[in-house]
Formats: C-alpha cells, structure tokens, sequence
C-alpha cells in the first residue's frame, strides 16, 4: 500500500492534496465536536446517565440507518446528468474504481462537516433540544466507528469472527455484480429493505436447481 498510486481527479495540487486524507483526521477532526455536543447537553439539561445510555445507542441506531440510506441512494444515485455523475464519482464512485486507496478510505473533512451539517438540521427538525445535543453526538460516535470500519475492512486483516464478518460483507458490495450490501458498520438495514441478496436471481436459481 506504501507504494500505491492514486486516481488523480484535479489538477489544482490542493484540491487534489484535499481529496487524500489520513486515517487520524476524522478522530482529530470530530472528537472535539462530539465532547462539545456532549458538554452543551449535560450543561444545559442535566439528563441522568440511563437517559444518556439510551440515547446513546439511539444515536447509533440513526447512524446505521443514515449511513444505508447515504450510501444507497446518494453515493449510489443513478443519473443521466453530467455534472450529476460527477458529483457521485468525487463522493464515491472514486472509490469503487480504487477501492484499497490507503487515502481515500475515510471522508474528507469537508464533505463530511457539509453533510453532517445538513443532517443536524434534519434532528433539530424531528427530535427535542431535550435530547438533540446529545443524540447528535451519539450519531457522530456511529460515524467514527462507520469511517473506521471502513478503513479496517480495506486496509487491515479484519480479526474476530464480527471484524471478519463485517470486512467479508463489505467487499461483497465492491466486488458483486449486484447492487447490494449497503451498510458498512452495520448489515440491518440491508436485511430489513431487502438488499442483502438479489430475490430476482435467487428465485431464478431456486427454479433451475
């Protein structure tokens, strides 16, 4: 991987500079941000620590479903429109074209703040400021373990029989023919909408044997 040579997409070198990012950037980047959504809760609000655990794993539960729906229908959208197609290819369609690019395996900054900026604004549309804070920072603690997941699952041998799972699950998304296999730190929402195996092709198979 040392010697791996990247997709160049830019001419300008640091737009292209901008495009490859180190693993440590997303912890460095969003730690802060999360204990500051943490801090603002509990300072304001004042919840007890079971609310807290609960929201937390409610944070991580939205998470999984964000990262199914990005991934399915941002990262995957299909469009006849060029500069369309192009915006698809720079936020993922690079990466399936150079899927073990030590570089571009976690979101670069900003992309990531444009995003999860504009899901912040779709809790504080749903969810109470009671908890908003604190759900949101639970959100951005799924985020970290999606980003670092995903890297793992390119970059290391996965160990443990979930790391392995989830590693073999992944590269089952880059290297089926199948539009499948969404989720990354978590395979629910592809069990629950149906896009863990082609039904088309299974019952096709199911007849002829």
């Amino acid at each position: 991987m040392k010697n791996h040579q990247s997709i160049r997409i830019f001419k300008n070198p640091i737009l292209e500079l901008m495009t490859h990012v180190h693993p440590i950037v997303p912890l460095l980047l969003w730690a802060p941000i999360i204990f500051f959504f943490y801090y603002r809760s509990y300072s304001q609000y004042h919840l007890a620590p079971r609310e807290y655990f609960l929201i937390f794993f409610m944070g991580l539960l939205i998470w999984t479903l964000a990262e199914y729906l990005l991934h399915r229908f941002l990262f995957h959208f299909e469009t006849e429109n060029k500069f369309a197609k192009y915006l698809v290819f720079l936020f993922h369609g690079l990466h399936h074209d150079d899927p073990h690019d030590p570089t571009r395996l976690v979101m670069p900054p900003v992309p990531a703040l444009l995003i999860t900026s504009f899901l912040y604004f779709l809790m504080w549309c749903i969810f109470p400021l009671l908890i908003l804070d604190a759900l949101f920072a639970s959100f951005m603690i799924g985020y970290l373990f999606y980003d670092y997941i995903h890297y793992g699952t390119h970059h290391f041998a996965m160990k443990g029989k979930v790391a392995k799972y989830l590693k073999n699950y992944h590269l089952k998304h880059h290297f089926s023919h199948d539009p499948l296999h969404y989720g990354v730190s978590s395979p629910l929402w592809d069990y629950i909408f149906g896009t863990v195996t082609n039904k088309k092709r299974s019952s096709l198979r199911t007849r002829l044997n």
